[in-house]
C-alpha cells in the first residue's frame, strides 16, 4: 500500500510528543512553568472576549465624569486608570500582545540564529569567520539604545517591535548552536552520510539539526522571556502601538501620569504578569537544560 506524506510523518510527530513527555517527566518546576505559559496563551486567545470593558472604554459616574475613587471595587476588580479605563480589561488585552510578540519573536530569533549557527558550524572556513565576526559586532550593540534608533526609523507598532527584537537577540542562539554543530558534525553518522553522497543541506537539516534540538528548545524558551521583556521595555519608552494596549504601555501611562504612589492598582497587575510570564519561560528552560547538561539531573 502506498503511504501519503501525512501518514509518513505521523510516527515523527508521535516520537516528538513522546520525547517531550519524557523531558518533562518528574520536572515539577518546569511543569508549573508550562502550566503558567498555557494559561497565558489561553487568556491571550479568550481575554478580549471575556473582558468586561473595551481596553479604551471610559467608565463614567452618573454625573458623566470619571469617578473620583478609582481604587479596586466590585465593578472594577483592578480599579480604574486616571483616564477612566478599566485596569482588569487592559490587563487581559495586554496578555494577547505579550504572548503574540513573545512567541513570534522567539520563533524568529531561533530560526535566524539557529540557521546561522548551523551554517557557520557546518561550513567552517571563511563562511564561519564572516558569520561569527558579524555575531561579535552584534554583541557589541546595546539593546535599548539601538532599539530606540530602529523604532524611530521604523515607526511605532508591534510588528516593528518584533523586527527590532529579532534583529538584536539572534546572536546568542547563533553562537551556542554553532558550538553544538562543531561537535556533532565530527560524529560517525555524519561522516557516514557524507560518504554516501548526501548533500550538505540534507546533512545539516536531516542529520545534524535533530541532534541540536534540545539546545534549540532551551534557547526558544529563553527567547520568549527576552522578547516579553524587550517588548515591555520598548512600550514603556513610548514606542508601543497607539491603537492597542500592552503591559509595558500600561506602566508607561502610570509613569507619565506620575501616579506610582497613589495608584498601585494601575501598575501592579501588568508588572506581576510580566514577572510571571517571564518566570514561566525560564522554568520551562530548566527541563531542557538538564537534557543539554545531564550532570544537572544529579543535583
Amino acid at each position: 500500500m502506498r503511504t501519503t506524506g501525512a501518514t509518513r510523518y505521523v510516527p515523527v510527530f508521535k516520537r516528538f510528543w513522546h520525547e517531550q513527555k519524557e523531558i518533562f517527566r518528574g520536572e515539577k518546576l518546569s511543569i508549573i512553568g508550562l502550566g503558567i505559559l498555557i494559561a497565558f496563551i489561553t487568556l491571550a486567545i479568550i481575554g478580549p472576549y471575556i473582558a468586561p470593558y473595551g481596553h479604551f472604554h471610559v467608565s463614567l459616574d452618573p454625573s458623566g465624569f470619571v469617578p473620583q475613587d478609582k481604587s479596586p471595587s466590585a465593578r472594577h476588580w483592578f480599579g480604574l486608570t486616571r483616564y477612566g479605563h478599566d485596569v482588569f480589561s487592559q490587563t487581559l488585552a495586554g496578555t494577547r500582545t505579550a504572548v503574540v510578540v513573545g512567541l513570534v519573536s522567539a520563533i524568529m530569533v531561533v530560526l535566524v540564529g539557529g540557521n546561522l549557527g548551523l551554517i557557520a558550524g557546518y561550513k567552517g572556513g571563511w563562511i564561519d569567520e564572516i558569520l561569527m565576526r558579524i555575531t561579535d559586532i552584534a554583541y557589541g550593540i546595546p539593546f535599548l539604545p539601538m532599539a530606540l534608533v530602529l523604532m524611530t526609523l521604523l515607526g511605532r507598532g508591534y510588528w516593528n517591535i518584533i523586527i527590532v527584537i529579532v534583529a538584536l537577540f539572534w546572536r546568542t542562539t547563533s553562537r551556542v548552536i554553532r558550538s553544538q554543530v562543531l561537535t556533532v558534525k565530527e560524529r560517525a553518522f555524519v561522516k557516514a552520510a557524507r560518504v554516501t553522497g548526501a548533500s550538505d543541506l540534507r546533512i545539516m537539516y536531516r542529520h545534524i539539526a535533530p541532534n541540536v534540538l534540545p539546545m534549540t528548545f532551551l534557547y526558544l524558551s529563553f527567547a520568549v522571556g527576552w522578547a516579553v521583556i524587550g517588548e515591555a521595555s520598548i512600550s514603556f519608552l513610548g514606542f508601543g502601538d497607539p491603537d492597542s494596549i500592552s503591559w509595558g504601555q500600561m506602566i508607561h501611562h502610570v509613569f507619565a501620569a506620575q501616579m506610582f504612589r497613589e495608584a498601585w492598582w494601575w501598575y501592579l497587575p501588568p508588572g506581576f504578569c510580566i514577572v510571571l510570564l517571564v518566570m514561566s519561560t525560564f522554568l520551562i528552560g530548566l527541563a531542557y537544560e538538564k537534557v543539554v547538561n545531564p550532570r544537572l539531573k544529579s543535583d
